[in-house]
């Protein structure tokens, strides 16, 4: 009965949302989803990613790395409270560390599930670095970056069919190439700038967090440049923009104490 009913639901409010889209989305094209699927596809793509994830030993279990979750959790939280999100209450914002070293990449779900790769904590050099990267995956998904970028990809009848719990091996390639998904120039440009205006919130970090990162990416080049630069291309031009939107705010040079940082890499 309940199935029946979402069936019935879940078209009109598509319909529904086709019409409130056009208004709120002109820039970046229709949202056909309403939030709510977000939030429920998001929440499938968590579960088969951490099933995935667990079934290789690499899912970092809470419950068995409490120290090293409290120090991520305080990052994370820090960007979330910035008072700029609109989903903040909505989305459920956890946060996954995956222990793979030697892949340097972070993403987020649909409906605001973080994940961490351990490899791209110990590339970075400082907190405030890690915060700008966060602060860049979190405004994909407040700003329903992912969300778009998979109806693109997928279709509204396939990601329809998948919110029903039909075409399971769908979901688990969804969730499989999520942390590959390539994003719009547009959504990655909107991206960084949201990255700034996060960390200005927060009162604590300097806003162009995400800047030092994709310098330090761009110095190193050849085979081992970070995964992340491999979805998230041309760090020149971005490093510019992250600068100029850090100066035009007036939050760049805060000096974060790095000790919480670097017991993280260290328990990782």
């Amino acid at each position: 009965m309940r199935r029946s009913f979402l069936k019935l639901w879940l078209p009109l409010s598509i319909i529904s949302a086709v019409a409130v889209a056009a208004v709120n989305q002109p820039k970046q094209g229709f949202i056909l989803l309403p939030v709510q699927q977000d939030i429920a596809l998001g929440a499938q793509v968590a579960q088969q990613t951490d099933s995935t994830y667990r079934a290789k030993g690499q899912l970092l279990e809470r419950s068995k790395n409490k120290r090293a979750y409290q120090l991520l959790d305080g990052v994370v939280n820090r960007v979330l409270d910035n008072g700029n999100l609109k989903y903040r209450k909505q989305f459920p914002w956890d946060v996954q560390i995956i222990k793979d070293d030697a892949t340097q990449n972070a993403f987020a779900t649909p409906g605001g599930h973080i994940y961490v790769f351990s490899g791209l904590i110990k590339f970075l050099d400082n907190e405030n670095q890690l915060a700008g990267v966060l602060g860049h995956e979190i405004a994909h998904a407040d700003r329903r970056h992912s969300i778009q970028q998979l109806q693109q990809q997928f279709g509204i009848s396939l990601l329809s069919n998948i919110l029903l719990g039909k075409n399971p091996g769908q979901l688990a390639q969804i969730a499989a190439g999520l942390g590959q998904l390539r994003f719009s120039r547009g959504f990655e440009t909107e991206a960084d700038k949201y990255s700034t205006i996060y960390l200005n919130g927060t009162r604590y970090y300097s806003c162009d967090g995400a800047a030092g990162f994709f310098i330090k990416a761009e110095k190193q080049g050849g085979g081992s440049t970070p995964e992340f630069l491999s979805t998230h291309p041309n760090p020149g031009s971005r490093i510019t923009n992250i600068q100029k939107e850090a100066q035009k705010l007036g939050c760049t040079g805060k000096n974060v104490s790095n000790s919480n940082f670097l017991e993280l890499q260290k328990i990782l």
